[in-house]
């Protein structure tokens, strides 16, 4: 797992993502391998307690937490109190609509928000959502575009990314369509993706 963890940093990745939601398949229970400090490490929580993340970040040096439950803006709010170094990302999950309206409360209380696709879990359930729905998009908040991306999707990303809601799209985030086991990724498959990604061709 480590080797695997060293050879995702070689690619220099902005974030790399470690999740400490127990019942996830991608549980991680381990120790981080020393990485560049230019990538961010991201604890990722479902209705953790605030004590739980405080000690998880001051263990792993995280810089970012990705919140995937039904953590309230309060919660963020004292989060954000308890344990100022943390950037807050809070995960929104879309199938075909959403109300936007929703955000508003999180304007204040969190630094990034993430769109992943609906699905019976949290995170992982490698589907994309209908990116249309953004266009409808209140805010000028950095926000992470998730949910089911592989090869597949590269030339949807490249349209998506010449449109308009695309504006405050911050990052791509990937994951299950780059694994060979859960928690394991395909570096292969990975640098794929970022040469395509990044080619001006």
């Amino acid at each position: 797992m480590n080797k695997n963890i060293s050879a995702v940093a070689t690619l220099k990745p902005d974030y790399l993502g470690f999740i400490f939601w127990k019942p996830s398949k991608r549980y991680f229970n381990n120790e981080i391998p020393a990485i560049p400090h230019s990538i961010k490490k991201v604890g990722v929580f479902v209705d953790a307690k605030i004590s739980e993340i405080k000690h998880l970040a001051e263990q792993f040096e995280l810089l970012y937490v990705q919140l995937h439950g039904k953590e309230s803006p309060a919660f963020c709010d004292e989060l954000k109190k308890q344990v100022p170094q943390l950037k807050i990302i809070k995960v929104f999950s879309i199938k075909d609509d959403f109300n936007f309206e929703q955000l508003r409360h999180f304007e204040d209380v969190c630094d990034f928000y993430l769109f992943d696709t609906k699905g019976k879990l949290p995170g992982g359930n490698g589907y994309v959502f209908n990116w249309s729905v953004l266009k409808n998009y209140p805010s000028t908040k950095p926000y992470f575009l998730s949910g089911g991306i592989g090869l597949n999707e590269l030339e949807s990303i490249r349209e998506f990314l010449k449109r308009p809601e695309s504006q405050y799209c911050h990052a791509i985030d990937v994951n299950s369509k780059f694994e060979i086991e859960p928690g394991l990724k395909d570096i292969e498959k990975l640098k794929e993706f970022k040469r395509a990604l990044l080619s001006t061709d």
